[in-house]
């Protein structure tokens, strides 16, 4: 049986999330400890108490959602024996690959934390409040190629682009304001279901260049190692372990597509991945791996009854 473990993105983020693995755990605590010290803030604080306002910042969500799944994954380590050389594969959705890099040992906890402030920071710099948008094309007629013709009449007006690729029946689009507004038009027209995304900044398109280039400096300054796993990046949706092409993809990746069900779609097929663990906060990309990976099993790892039940089938 081979394992991939999964981590999630924006949009998992819930006031409480990692507490009770913090009062059952100290190697979470420690975890947390660390990410406070590092960004000289009470994070863990404002993980377990909200406001929920101050924890959807971009800022203050990027290095929480990791938080809560490198503590999974050091729990499973040092308490129930399970390390992260048992997966084949690791891979995370946008800002949950650095939690996957940093649960594999490509990255320190400190720099991890450092870094998605940084990039939290950097992508609401790059346009302002407003001024981007994102919508959620869902339902039955809805793949990549809808996305792709309505992200199209979006970009006659600005830019507008494809993206998050999550699975059959879920595609975002990403851009200026005016220009989703319009994509969202076609896509309706096309057969798809138009949901507007509560984001702060259009992600994962190219008005976040400036996010981007700022990565780049950033990320030219610290250590990257091998992953102890295979990593399975965003925006190619194949493994490597090189930590230079890490490097550049991690750069890319503020600017590229999510191809989240190519990523799922080739661990299940060519990487010959039969389970899917998703650590951290929330269920989201379990139910991703079920829809794009029908014929495996996929679970999610929130709670300690969940970890200790993991690992006796580890």
């Amino acid at each position: 049986m081979s394992l991939a473990f999964l981590f999630p993105g924006q949009g998992s983020q819930a006031v409480g999330m990692g507490a009770d693995l913090a009062d059952a755990f100290g190697t979470a605590r420690e975890v947390f400890q660390e990410i406070d010290d590092a960004l000289g803030q009470k994070l863990a604080k404002l993980m377990r108490e909200g406001p929920i306002e101050d924890l959807t910042l971009t800022q203050n969500t990027q290095p929480a959602l990791m938080a809560v799944s490198v503590a999974v994954m050091r729990v499973l380590d040092k308490d129930f024996g399970v390390s992260v050389e048992k997966a084949a594969f690791v891979a995370g959705h946008s800002l949950g690959e650095y939690s996957a890099l940093c649960a594999a040992d490509a990255l320190r906890l400190a720099d991890t934390a450092r870094l998605l402030r940084r990039r939290g920071e950097a992508m609401q710099r790059a346009v302002p409040v407003g001024e981007g948008a994102m919508a959620a094309l869902i339902g039955p007629k809805t793949d990549v190629a809808l996305a792709e013709a309505a992200a199209a009449a979006g970009a006659e007006v600005g830019v507008c682009e494809v993206a998050n690729d999550n699975n059959a029946g879920n595609v975002v689009i990403s851009g200026s304001a005016a220009a989703v507004a319009r994509a969202i038009e076609k896509a309706k027209e096309l057969g798809a279901r138009a949901i507007p995304v509560n984001v702060s900044a259009p992600f994962h398109c190219s008005l976040m260049q400036p996010a981007a280039d700022e990565m780049a400096e950033a990320l030219a300054a610290v250590t990257i190692s091998p992953p102890r796993a295979f990593l399975v990046a965003n925006v190619t949706a194949r493994p490597t372990n090189d930590p230079e092409v890490i490097r550049r993809q991690l750069v890319e990746q503020v600017t590229g597509r999510v191809r989240w069900r190519e990523s799922l779609e080739w661990l299940a097929g060519e990487g010959g991945v039969t389970r899917f663990a998703e650590a951290g906060a929330g269920k989201v990309l379990t139910g991703m791996a079920k829809r794009s990976a029908p014929d495996a099993e996929a679970l999610a790892l929130n709670t300690p009854a969940d970890l200790e039940a993991f690992a006796k089938t580890v």
